[in-house]
């Protein structure tokens, strides 16, 4: 076996066609074929199971190219790391995060770590909290911002945050008025949510599915801006954090109301990473920034 094998292989994994992976290499068909019969016999078992669509990975396969998968990212993750050793300021940061972040949070965050760096790229991607944690797992990002994560052994959160899940209601709407709003009040009104995937609502219908409400859902999105602008229009009410609706708050287009419900004020937004994953020195150093400053309150600077 040698390096090469095992990059025509990763290649051949995610072209599912030799002839295309063959392309992407610049090499010909024929040099892949023989590197994965070499990888074949060396292993003893099938690797693919050629089909006139392409290339099958057998149960042998899949394991393998697990592992190739991982082996080329950290290589790369190596790469991009000796390379910033030369200025301190290269490298890519890849970020998965909740949606609310990104209109508020994130873009100070990564002005205010620009200018220290102006040399560092960032890929953010919004997903919901489930997801997040998945693509934690999976190493497929670097780092994760999730609201109300759950307890996996494999991550670790590095920083925390208190942000209740609130009652977003327009500026003239009677609730706005209100130092608190229960679940039986919210569950009367018109409601946009989120899907169900995400784990503010999973929060939510849990919370109503113990006190037997119906709540009237109107909209139901795997957008979590759609929510907000209806509550902004009056026509309807929606929960989430003061984190995802600062800006609208800032603006004077909604109000965050108190729910009277123990769990809901419970809720913290965290800072994750994989606990056995070794950051790039970009990441590393973008991790440490925002550790230092996602606690704070919005009301002040990032530095």
């Amino acid at each position: 076996m040698n390096f090469a094998a095992f990059r025509y292989f990763n290649e051949v994994a995610r072209a599912r066609a030799i002839r295309r992976a063959a392309d992407r290499l610049h090499v010909a068909p024929s040099a892949v074929s023989r590197q994965l019969a070499l990888l074949e016999h060396s292993f003893g078992a099938p690797l693919l199971e050629r089909t006139n669509a392409g290339v099958n990975l057998t149960p042998a396969g899949e394991l393998l190219e697990r592992y190739t998968r991982r082996m080329f990212r950290e290589l790369d993750e190596v790469k991009e790391s000796i390379a910033s050793f030369k200025t301190l300021d290269q490298g890519t940061v890849k970020l998965h995060t909740m949606e609310g972040v990104l209109s508020n949070v994130l873009p100070r965050t990564i002005s205010a770590f620009g200018e220290r760096h102006p040399g560092i790229s960032f890929v953010v991607s919004s997903r919901s909290s489930d997801m997040i944690a998945e693509a934690l797992i999976s190493n497929e990002t670097d780092i994760g911002i999730i609201y109300n994560a759950m307890v996996r052994p494999e991550i670790e959160v590095i920083v925390d945050r208190a942000d209740p899940v609130m009652c977003l209601v327009a500026a003239s709407d009677p609730l706005a008025s209100e130092a608190a709003v229960t679940l039986e009040a919210i569950c009367e009104r018109r409601l946009a949510l989120p899907h169900q995937h995400f784990g503010l609502r999973q929060l939510f219908d849990s919370a109503v599915t113990a006190r037997k409400l119906r709540p009237i859902n109107v909209v139901e999105t795997n957008n979590l801006e759609l929510p907000r602008a209806m509550a902004v229009t009056g026509s309807c009410v929606t929960i989430g954090p003061v984190l995802a609706a600062q800006r609208d708050i800032e603006y004077g287009d909604l109000v965050a109301v108190p729910i009277s419900v123990p769990t809901f004020l419970m809720v913290r937004s965290s800072v994750c990473v994989h606990k056995d994953r070794t950051l790039s020195f970009a990441a590393n150093e973008f991790l440490k920034f925002l550790r230092n400053n996602f606690a704070h309150s919005e009301g002040e600077d990032w530095h």
